[in-house]
């Protein structure tokens, strides 16, 4: 209905309003004070309502996680769209993503890059999410259900990867599979401690570098079997 679908633009906007000025606060950890145009038009096109539960629709456009069931969440639109921004995505990447979720950080990562390879390890998520990105259109990401912290390492190396859940150690399996020139936006840290937004840089020669970005709070990476 009109009605409905001006309540949710509006929400929309109030929302990006309030990742920019998130941005402003925190640009001493981030070392910028505004987001890529690109990934602002990613966040304003992804329709966020469409990820969460349906008893959680009224709360999709608040800048705040919500339970997506089994533990999981999704993740803050701030901390998805810090997280986005700094890949530094271009059209043509190849993106790994590990923690598929819900699919919500997977479409604004397709709406970026020329591909997306995402892996998930809880099963009826992966479904979920593999249904609900196809039903929305999205036709440039493959899904894989399994053990996020090995990678997806057959079709290695990957532009950009990013890991939407806490690694307690640096995970040099996924560090491994990043082309050079490549960045890696992870969250490393114990649940229930502060944990760290870390990015990873591969030089052209192939030497890693990390630097710690902002305190964050993510649920762990869930160990496959």
């Amino acid at each position: 209905m009109p009605e409905q679908q001006d309540k949710i633009a509006a929400a929309r906007e109030s929302l990006l309003a309030e990742i920019a000025d998130e941005i402003r606060e925190t640009s001493g950890y981030l070392g910028k004070d505004a987001l890529d145009p690109r990934v602002i038009a990613a966040i304003r096109k992804v329709p966020r309502e469409e990820f969460v539960p349906a008893s959680a629709r009224d709360l999709a456009y608040l800048n705040r996680p919500l339970s997506i069931g089994h533990g999981q969440t999704i993740s803050q639109p701030y901390i998805v769209a810090v997280m986005t921004d700094l890949l530094s995505l271009t059209p043509d990447a190849r993106v790994l993503e590990i923690g598929t979720g819900c699919g919500y950080q997977t479409a604004i990562l397709a709406e970026l890059a020329a591909r997306v390879h995402t892996v998930e390890v809880v099963a009826s998520l992966a479904d979920a999410a593999r249904e609900r990105l196809g039903r929305l259109g999205y036709a440039n990401i493959e899904f894989r259900t399994g053990d996020g912290r090995a990678g997806w390492p057959e079709d290695a190396p990957y532009g950009a990867i990013i890991v939407t859940a806490a690694a307690r150690d640096y995970p040099e399996a996924l560090v491994e599979q990043l082309a050079p020139g490549g960045r890696m936006a992870v969250p490393i840290g114990r649940a229930g401690f502060t944990q760290l937004l870390t990015l990873v840089e591969k030089d052209e020669d192939g030497r890693a570098s990390k630097s710690g970005r902002l305190p964050v709070a993510f649920v762990p990476l869930v160990e496959g079997h």
